[in-house]
């Protein structure tokens, strides 16, 4: 995925300042356009604008504080960082406790106003991204059951748009998880056929029923069938009837097929009368079914039947640029079938998903997204004990917040009896609430 390219937004009331900011800001690479007063940062800034806004305190007309309890109210996940010459600890609580992102002090370190300008355009950049991926959901736009915005995919549902009113015959090829099922409900979705969709897993049916199952029988044609009994490519009939896993399909049985493919009938067994039947096959397979031909493990005649039209999906690990999309669509699916709400995935998780290999595909991906709902998937994070940078990082987070508690939130007094100055542990306090707001 491609983040949102987020700008930074100057609100300084001094020239100078905002002039040397702003080189600043475009020297590090980084988009900027200044605003000489609030009020008209307000007015120019659009809905859900790719901005980081980054604001001096103290201004005629509405100050940064003002500034931002509007731009909460307007888009409460838009970053904004305040600067100010007259800090003081009510004001940056005061700050903070309205939302915003971070709170620095003139004279301050240019190195770490970027550091914290670049983490909250990440921040927004993710937040806009989520947005436009669950409208895109909720839209149904394009995709339909097939998600994705890669090459591929595109290309596959282009392929599927030129075929899917016809009734060729289609072999769908792909690894084990594609959503090979959903390729075969598209093109069935696309025929206009009024009939069902019938999916048949060959592998999954045992040789001993698989013919009465797939062609129907006749009362008597074997002990138990009292009745005629309508098989599986009659009840596609006027539709689309799937059989995955083809290659599993008895040797005996695929020439039986195959005269249904070239002549659009059949025979129950047990019966001599010829049925018409009207269904589109779409076939899929994980093997080389010509290669399994050449080993006489499966007809020829009967693949180049099904092959009238070859459709490739790819492995996921083909189309990285789709798990963030296909991830957040599983999870909205995953919170309704459990009735969880979970906040949504950071950058940092989405890309550990997209360097995944994913052996089993869409369908290990959907498996993950449904652990991520229910709170158990492994993670980087949770797979091994902490290094001990980030152990000590932890003790000493909770030692102030210990001594903040015992001195009554009084910053003075914890610095003091922490022996740090009073600066530096307004520092610390200020990355601790900003961690807390992006976790």
């Amino acid at each position: 995925m491609t983040p949102t390219p987020i700008d930074v937004w100057l609100v300084e009331d001094d020239d100078d300042v905002r002039q040397t900011l702003l080189q600043t800001l475009q020297l590090s690479g980084i988009g900027a356009r200044g605003f000489a007063r609030a009020e008209q940062a307000l007015q120019a800034l659009p809905a859900e604008a790719p901005v980081v806004m980054l604001s001096d305190v103290r201004m005629p007309g509405m100050d940064g504080l003002a500034l931002l309890q509007h731009l909460q109210a307007r888009d409460a996940e838009l970053p904004v960082v305040l600067l100010t010459g007259h800090g003081d600890i009510p004001m940056a609580v005061e700050a903070m406790r309205l939302g915003a992102q971070d709170f620095f002090e003139k004279p301050y370190q240019p190195e770490q106003l970027l550091h914290s300008l670049r983490r909250a355009m990440e921040k927004r950049a993710l937040v806009l991204d989520n947005r436009r991926l669950r409208r895109q959901l909720a839209d149904g736009k394009g995709p339909g059951l097939l998600l994705g915005h890669t090459p591929q995919m595109e290309l596959l549902r282009r392929q599927i748009d030129n075929i899917a009113d016809t009734n060729a015959s289609v072999l769908i090829l792909g690894e084990t998880g594609t959503g090979k099922e959903m390729v075969a409900r598209s093109l069935h979705q696309g025929s206009g056929r009024k009939g069902h969709f019938v999916a048949v897993n060959c592998t999954a049916l045992p040789e001993s029923i698989f013919e009465s199952e797939m062609f129907g029988a006749e009362p008597g044609a074997f002990t138990g069938v009292t009745k005629r009994r309508i098989g599986k490519i009659e009840h596609a009939d006027n539709g689309t009837l799937f059989l995955d896993e083809i290659e599993g399909m008895p040797l005996n049985l695929q020439a039986k097929l195959l005269r249904v493919l070239q002549e659009s009938v059949l025979e129950r067994l047990g019966g001599n009368q010829q049925v018409d039947v009207d269904a589109r096959i779409v076939a899929a397979t994980k093997v080389d079914l010509q290669a399994a031909g050449q080993a006489g493990l499966f007809r020829p005649d009967l693949y180049f039947r099904l092959n009238v039209v070859t459709l490739h999906l790819p492995p996921l690990r083909e189309r990285r640029a789709d798990i963030p999309l296909l991830f957040l669509h599983f999870v909205d699916l995953a919170q309704q079938q459990y009735r969880r709400e979970v906040a949504p995935p950071g950058e940092a998780m989405l890309q550990r998903l997209m360097s995944h290999n994913w052996p089993g595909n869409v369908r290990e991906l959907r498996h993950a997204a449904e652990q991520y709902v229910l709170g158990v998937l492994p993670t980087a994070d949770n797979d091994r004990p902490l290094p001990l940078p980030r152990q000590l990082a932890a003790l000493e987070q909770q030692l102030i917040l210990d001594a903040m508690h015992q001195a009554d939130d009084n910053v003075a007094l914890a610095a003091e009896r922490l022996g740090i100055p009073r600066k530096t542990l307004y520092d610390k306090l200020a990355r601790y609430r900003q961690q807390a707001g992006e976790s």
